[in-house]
């Protein structure tokens, strides 16, 4: 058996954004659908020199997709000389997992006060309203469906009120 390391499936990819078409971003908190897109099964470490180059490789490969599917804010506060994939990974997680609660706080209180009138058109407010939702729903306070109805009537301009009133 040889001792030079084996071609990966991995090494395929020529462009990771075909297969995470998510930018993760603090704004736009889409972390659960980021990392779900991401997962794989975790293994240890193998054991001889050959696998362990290759290993290697595929750590600083999956590295690199790590960090060219988020914001740049992101990635100046995870990375580090030296880390490995599942350390860019736990940071990440760390961000986005250890302050669900604060953001969850956040995120409802924009989801509460937002007025279509702070947007060009109904549907950029009805785009960030269902954004917004989406969020929650990442930090464990989904929008029902009831209201989210009644909080985008309720955040209807003056010209829309007929509309708001039928919807009721």
């Amino acid at each position: 058996m040889s001792d030079k390391p084996t071609f990966h499936p991995a090494f395929t990819v020529s462009n990771i954004k075909t297969s995470i078409p998510i930018v993760l971003e603090m704004e736009n908190v889409q972390y659960s659908t980021w990392a779900e897109l991401f997962k794989g099964k975790e293994k240890p470490p193998p054991s001889t020199d050959a696998a362990l180059e290759l290993w290697s490789t595929l750590d600083a490969t999956v590295l690199s997709w790590i960090y060219s599917t988020i914001s740049n804010d992101l990635l100046q506060t995870i990375i580090e000389p030296d880390a490995t994939a599942m350390e860019a990974w736990n940071r990440l997680r760390d961000i986005f997992q250890d302050n669900e609660h604060s953001r969850a706080v956040a995120l409802e209180h924009e989801f509460s006060t937002i007025s279509m009138e702070d947007f060009p058109n109904v549907s950029s407010y009805c785009q960030r309203l269902k954004s917004l939702a989406d969020q929650l729903k990442n930090v464990g306070a989904p929008v029902s469906d009831n209201r989210m109805v009644l909080q985008l009537v309720g955040g209807l301009t003056k010209a829309y009120s007929g509309v708001g009133t039928l919807i009721r």
